[in-house]
């Protein structure tokens, strides 16, 4: 079982949280680099304009619906 050492002072949880994130962040760089871009077709029949899910509207024959 992992020992855990107690942190005795706000200062210490600080950086111990500061370490965590410096070593997530890290992780997270070395997964983006070694991701490949996907290869994807363009879309058919989509909408016009902007991304309607990105902008809260959805127009579909005319009719908008927000959501």
């Amino acid at each position: 079982m992992d020992t855990l050492k107690k942190a005795s002072s706000p200062e210490e949880i600080a950086a111990r949280l500061a370490e965590a994130a410096k070593r997530a962040n890290a992780e997270a760089e070395a997964r983006r680099a070694a991701e490949k871009p996907l290869n994807l077709p363009p879309e058919q029949g989509g909408p016009k304009g902007p991304e309607p899910t990105r902008y809260g509207d959805w127009e579909k024959k005319g009719l908008i619906s927000d959501f």
